[in-house]
């Protein structure tokens, strides 16, 4: 019976092991399979994450494709058949009849149409000064801009915003003229009133209105006010830097611009060469963000959906994001590829059958971009130099497209 009964007790014992052992295999394969079916979740939600559109994708993640040497016919027609900006008819017309002794420069339209920016030169100023005044499309002046000892520079940065409500220029002070002191003996001597003479004729627009006392600096920093002329404020306050470009976002939150030091500029224009400096974004309450410590041979532009800047240095295109709380940057190396292409391009356009030199001649950086789509980032390669009176010389001009993509994903 003890036998009996001890036998008994192993059987139950060997039961009870087995049931463990099949709850714990249960077990085991029940957690094996969440996880499975979780890695399997990750995985598929990693290959749903797809960019909407490329202005999603970080610049530190685009991939390119550079295409060499693109014909004319698939150019913008800007880009192929570009003319001078005429002044507005309607406000040369002014400067015509009632301010000859002034030089109309340029005239910059608003989007809308309504006004003009008129940059012209009342005599006096430095040659690479302007004054800045308000007009009505239909040629009605309606205000000077500017402060008496504050002169714009660089013709080309005087732009509308997109929407027409801003106006951003570059500017710096400038010391009003001394008049050439009068000899002793000239100074007694009556003069009489000339046949005619008017002491109430109207004063010309020229003449300085009180204006609200603005921050002045002996370099080179950026304006703005709004469409009326009124609240003019300096954006940028960086006594000894130099911006000589501005370009608005094509929605206008911030302007990107190019700066370096007096002693770069003068730099280059001993060396005849176009100016350069270093990339940065400025918004419209001031705030400013270096892009790159490097100096840069192209003028920044933007994506046209106003994501993304890009600019240039010698031969390698650089791209920044403009938006977002964690921007990154990227550098598109076309160093050897350009440097094929030119060789290609002299042997067949150039040399003529001749002994095709080592470096090629139509081997230049990049001096000039164009942002037309998202995906498609136009690159002129060439050579250019400025001389005296503004005299340029371009040389070997040729345009290329970069094609943007997203980065392909690694999956692990």
């Amino acid at each position: 019976m003890i036998h009996h009964s001890e036998t008994m007790n192993d059987e139950r014992g060997t039961m009870n092991e087995r049931r463990f052992i099949v709850h714990r295999s249960a077990f085991i394969f029940s957690v094996c399979l969440l996880l499975s079916l979780n890695g399997c979740r990750q995985i598929s939600s990693r290959l749903s994450v797809r960019p909407r559109a490329l202005r999603d994708v970080p610049a530190a993640r685009l991939a390119f494709r550079l295409e060499p040497d693109i014909s004319e016919e698939v150019l913008p027609p800007s880009l192929v058949n570009e003319v001078l900006d005429e002044p507005l008819a309607s406000v040369k017309q002014d400067f015509d009849t009632r301010r000859k002794d002034e030089a109309l420069l340029r005239t910059v339209p608003s989007p809308d149409g309504q006004r003009a920016l008129a940059l012209y030169d009342p005599g006096g100023l430095p040659s690479d000064e302007f004054k800045l005044d308000l007009y009505a499309s239909d040629g009605r002046f309606l205000r000077n801009l500017l402060p008496e000892n504050l002169s714009g520079a660089f013709l080309t940065t005087a732009v509308w915003s997109p929407d027409g409500q801003w106006i951003a220029f570059i500017g710096r002070k400038t010391e009003k003229p001394q008049p050439t002191p009068t000899p002793p003996d000239e100074l007694n001597m009556p003069t009489a009133p000339a046949p005619g003479d008017n002491t109430n004729a109207a004063a010309t627009p020229t003449v300085q209105p009180l204006l609200p006392a603005v921050p002045m600096f002996t370099t080179e920093q950026v304006y703005l006010c709004d469409r009326d002329g009124f609240n003019l404020r300096p954006l940028t306050t960086r006594e000894g830097l130099v911006y000589f470009s501005l370009a608005w976002a094509p929605d206008g939150h911030a302007l990107a611009a190019l700066a370096c030091t007096e002693a770069e500029l003068a730099a280059r224009i001993n060396e005849n060469k176009l100016l350069a400096g270093r990339p940065r974004l400025i918004d419209r309450n001031g705030q400013e963000r270096l892009l790159d410590d490097q100096l840069m041979d192209a003028l920044p532009v933007w994506s046209p959906d106003a994501a993304k800047v890009a600019t240039a240095s010698d031969t390698d295109v650089l791209i920044y994001d403009a938006v977002g709380e964690q921007p990154t940057g990227a550098r598109l190396s076309l160093h050897d590829q350009l440097l094929t292409a030119s060789t290609a391009y002299d042997a067949q356009r150039l040399s003529k059958g001749g002994q095709v030199s080592v470096v090629p001649l139509s081997f230049n950086p990049i001096v000039r971009l164009e942002w037309t789509q998202p995906e498609t980032l136009l690159a002129q390669t060439g050579f250019v130099r400025i001389y005296q009176n503004n005299e340029e010389v371009h040389r070997y001009p040729r345009w290329h497209v970069l094609h943007l993509s997203p980065q392909a994903v690694v999956l692990k």
